[in-house]
């Protein structure tokens, strides 16, 4: 297929970002020239007391502008109040939050004309993004995301317990079964690794496991993971 000079990228369609300073240096020029819309992802369970103030302090100079904004969550975030705290204050201007059980890294897009990913690493380095065609992509990707997220201040939407078996816990079974250690899950749920740890024992007192190994077989056998697909459909529907 013949590539034409305008699908070559530009020499600005990618700036890799080094350091704290520089990252939130271009996330701060990147919401001083937004004029319509910010979507962000915010991966992990509560934030710290610091990076609510922080993101409020902003988020209100940006309301005062007329901007909108979304942000998706995972569901952990609920157990937060500090965060709970921060969406309601957020709810009064145009700003709407969701959460979803698993998401993506962390992501913000400005005007779906820059966006900001990180990369992964010891070092904190970010990606800025200014080509029209990776960032529209990251921001159909938010889309998708976002119909399937719950509003924040709505209830919770795990399913109810079944035989003293939670949601999060049905959750955490499915990513057992597909083999992912204990810091992994404990990383795509958003929650420490001392929480997801706790979940475990309690699934595996709920099922009489006696070992790790077991405990797979258990699951298997107990259908938890045919309800857990049934719950996401049903979420999906109503979506």
């Amino acid at each position: 297929m013949a590539i034409s000079a305008q699908d070559v990228p530009t020499t600005h369609a990618v700036t890799v970002l080094e350091g704290i300073n520089r990252i939130n240096s271009a996330i701060e020029l990147a919401i001083g020239e937004c004029r319509s819309e910010i979507l962000t992802v915010q991966p992990g369970g509560g934030r710290s007391e610091h990076s609510l103030t922080e993101a409020l302090e902003r988020g209100q100079s940006v309301i005062a502008r007329g901007i909108t904004m979304r942000t998706l969550y995972q569901h952990t975030a609920r157990h937060s109040q500090g965060t709970l705290v921060y969406a309601e204050h957020m709810a009064k201007g145009n700003v709407e939050i969701r959460t979803l059980e698993e998401l993506i890294e962390r992501l913000m897009v400005f005007d779906r004309s820059v966006a900001f990913i990180p990369v992964s690493g010891d070092r904190p380095i970010a990606l800025e993004l200014r080509h029209p065609g990776l960032v529209d992509y990251l921001a159909k990707v938010f889309e998708q995301l976002w119909v399937r997220g719950v509003p924040l201040l709505e209830e919770t939407p795990y399913a109810p317990p079944t035989n003293g078996i939670t949601g999060v816990q049905r959750s955490i079974a499915k990513l057992l079964i597909e083999g992912h250690v204990d810091e992994a899950i404990a990383r795509r749920l958003g929650m420490n690794v001392r929480t997801c740890r706790a979940h475990i024992a309690k699934l595996a007192a709920a099922l009489g496991s006696g070992s790790r190994a077991q405990l797979g077989f258990l699951i298997a056998q107990s259908g938890l993971l045919d309800q857990h697909q049934d719950q996401h459909q049903d979420q999906d529907h109503d979506s």
